[in-house]
């Protein structure tokens, strides 16, 4: 096993570590707590942890997606990365809260929601590189919140970004998943 498996195994162990263990901020209710044993994971992929340059679209457009409780938020679009997952090219946008924030995710679907993975899609984030790059590690997608108990208000993947290719990196569907 390589250290980047390692890493990518360590961080899924302290996950379900803060899960099981934090009562104030897991997103688990109590009755899933006590049944909670781990997430479920695609094996990691080094092929999916991707160093790409940032598409940069000139006028950030900003983008209302609706929530999983029906509300709406607005993101801005600051830019897509085209890369390729089993030999077919794909495009997914990036999005921040504002110009100012250092946050940037991309939400999104792909061929394994609802069926491998949470159907309403999943979250991935996206780190600055000091080469100019982005990290887009897709070991690292994760379910919303929401996936795991309604009470929590969680945008949905726009349509740009339902990929008709499988992701098979990162957290797989929960039992019992909120939709």
């Amino acid at each position: 096993m390589s250290s980047y498996e390692s890493q990518i195994i360590d961080f899924r162990s302290r996950k379900d570590k803060f899960f099981k263990t934090d009562p104030h901020n897991t997103p688990l209710t109590p009755t899933q707590v006590k049944k909670f044993k781990h997430l479920e994971y695609f094996p990691p992929n080094p092929e999916l942890r991707l160093e790409l340059e940032l598409h940069d679209i000139s006028d950030k457009e900003v983008v209302t997606m609706q929530t999983s409780d029906g509300m709406w938020r607005d993101y801005i679009k600051f830019g897509y990365f085209e890369f390729d997952v089993e030999g077919d090219k794909v495009q997914l946008y990036v999005y921040k809260s504002s110009e100012d924030d250092e946050y940037y995710f991309i939400p999104f679907k792909d061929a394994t929601s609802g069926k491998e993975t949470y159907g309403a899609g999943r979250y991935v984030e996206v780190e600055p590189l000091k080469n100019g790059k982005f990290l887009l590690d897709l070991n690292m997608a994760y379910n919303p919140y929401c996936a795991y108990n309604s009470n929590y208000s969680c945008p949905i993947p726009p349509r740009e970004n339902w990929l008709k290719v499988p992701i098979r990196a990162g957290e797989k569907i929960f039992p019992g998943a909120v939709y």
